[in-house]
């Protein structure tokens, strides 16, 4: 029997329990650790005329993630805070203060031996890895199987151990989630019941990509956005997202944008679970190219955010990010197969099959001003080769 063809059309939701209702304010204390570490700088945030007018709208900017902190995807910043946080937790008081990573390291030093465990489909096990080489400890990174080469080599290049997993995504969180002990920590961005302080603290490290976002249009004297399109693999860069646009003092400035949440059809586990109106488990395989959104079931601390903020959802085909890859290499920017999916479902918004209901409900007119997230640059130089062309990215 043959396979059953791959879907091409993508697939829309928009959320009736979307509600301007304020949140809290998101942390600002994340961008003072963020400062300290080795490499810190403002990602860019790229104009892309090119972009605005192929897909109808005015303007375009890419905060542009494919390098943050030595690494080329924007995971560090969660991984970074969560990892702080939850071994300030383990010392029993704040490390402060300190002034580098030197001093840091030091101060941790009472808590080696020890290990960072987690899950992923590579960037954020990357930066856990990463985190911890900095600060003396170990990291034990598992993945799902499938995960290709390259990502595990760059995690290994991290000096981590990694297990490739004989199931998928959450299966691979489940076999980090049972090493946790007295000798080991798991800094995962997933939440479940009895786990949800950690993957809350993730959501606070991505806060700096917006408040980064905020000072560069303050200091070209713009307005904000009126159209955000954000990833979602299991929801913690959307629920930053939705903290900052969404948050109290925001609020009575001005009109929030709308957010427009985007992932692959092989893996929509949000738009589902909007749709059910209650968290809801995809199952695999869950064969996007769109890696690091490879996700079955958003997280237990994500959730009540991208419920209450997300104004819709689209679930798009491989073949968007390959193109939106190539339409971004165009426009000057390298990005990787999930690094291009804001740009995808942008596309499917105002070009796909429901592009005249989503333009209608997210405001995408003539003269709308829309805020991608390009999450990841080439992470897998030999695909992204193959995508866009050419010997380089």
């Amino acid at each position: 029997m043959s396979a059953p063809p791959r879907r091409t059309a993508g697939e829309v939701f928009l959320n009736p329990a979307a509600r301007a209702a304020a949140v809290a304010e998101p942390p600002r204390a994340p961008l003072g650790l963020h400062r300290r570490l080795p490499g810190y700088a403002v990602t860019p945030l790229r104009d892309t005329p090119a972009l605005a007018r192929a897909n109808g709208v005015g303007r375009v900017w890419v905060k542009d993630e494919s390098s943050r902190l030595g690494l080329p995807a924007f995971k560090m910043l969660g991984a970074s805070w969560a990892a702080y946080r939850a071994l300030a937790a383990r010392l029993g008081r704040d490390p402060e203060p300190w002034a580098n990573v030197e001093e840091l390291r030091r101060t941790l030093a009472p808590l080696r031996p020890l290990t960072l465990a987690t899950a992923t489909d590579g960037n954020h096990g990357r930066a856990v890895a990463r985190m911890a080489a900095l600060l003396g400890l170990d990291a034990h990174v598992h993945v799902p199987k499938g995960t290709t080469a390259a990502r595990i080599a760059a995690i290994e290049g991290e000096g981590a151990r990694v297990t490739v997993v004989d199931g998928d995504y959450d299966a691979a969180v489940a076999a980090a989630a049972a090493m946790a002990d007295d000798r080991c920590l798991a800094i995962q961005d997933v939440g479940w019941p009895g786990y949800e302080q950690v993957p809350g603290w993730v959501v606070d490290g991505y806060a700096t990509i917006f408040w980064e976002v905020d000072d560069q249009l303050a200091a070209r004297g713009e307005e904000g956005p009126d159209v955000v399109v954000v990833p979602v693999g299991v929801g913690g860069l959307a629920a930053a997202a939705v903290r900052h646009w969404r948050r109290r003092g925001r609020l009575i400035q001005r009109d929030p944008p709308r957010l427009l949440g985007v992932e692959p059809l092989a893996a929509a586990c949000v738009l589902r679970s909007l749709r059910a109106g209650r968290i809801v488990t995809v199952p695999g395989p869950h064969d996007s190219i769109m890696a690091g959104l490879n996700c079955g079931t958003p997280s237990l601390v994500a959730w009540p955010l991208l419920q209450a903020g997300l104004d819709a959802v689209v679930a798009v085909a491989d073949e968007r990010a390959r193109q939106a890859m190539r339409d971004l290499a165009a426009a000057g920017i390298v990005a990787g197969e999930t690094g291009a999916a804001s740009l995808a479902g942008l596309a499917e918004a105002t070009g796909g099959r429901e592009a005249g209901r989503l333009r209608r409900a997210l405001g995408l007119g003539a003269e709308a001003r829309v805020l991608l997230l390009c999450t990841e640059g080439a992470t897998d130089l030999e695909a992204y080769r193959r995508i866009v062309g050419g010997t380089r990215p």
